[in-house]
């Protein structure tokens, strides 16, 4: 299953879009990238992960666990970010990439510190996402007051 999504990650056919089922898995996997991008996934990390795709998906806890289950394990094995980052902005319509950020920046926020490889993580997917660093900033902001 890794496999083949990954393949479609990796060489999208004529139709480049993903299923919303991939797009959905590819969001997962970068929510772990984020959480994992410090060396320390944190326990407070691995729930906001759960709260986020709960509220996004609208699954129920044992939906959400196996979701993020298999998105720890396509993290793992993908070679970079970019493969998300491309399934996520051809499945996402530019409106909502925003809510994309805040969902990145609440994990990267999770732990209660903010770390450098995080940041810096969080900047470049703003940025292939075609997101500003402005509104990134404004993003990280509002997810910061919300605590």
């Amino acid at each position: 299953m890794f496999a083949d999504l990954l393949k479609r990650l990796i060489q999208p056919g004529p139709d480049s879009t993903l299923p919303a089922e991939d797009a959905r898995l590819a969001l997962s996997a970068l929510l772990v990238r984020i959480a994992r991008a410090d060396g320390d996934y944190a326990t407070e990390e691995v729930h906001r992960i759960d709260r986020i795709l709960m509220a996004r998906y609208g699954l129920s806890p044992h939906g959400v666990i196996a979701l993020r289950k298999e998105a720890e394990v396509l993290e793992s094995e993908a070679p970079d970010t970019v493969r998300f980052t491309r399934a996520i902005k051809d499945a996402v319509p530019y409106e909502e990439r925003v809510s994309v950020i805040e969902s990145l920046w609440q994990v990267a926020l999770a732990d209660g510190s903010r770390d450098g490889a995080e940041d810096a993580l969080v900047r470049m997917v703003s940025s292939m996402l075609g997101i500003s660093d402005q509104d990134s900033a404004m993003a990280r902001q509002r997810m910061q007051a919300r605590g």
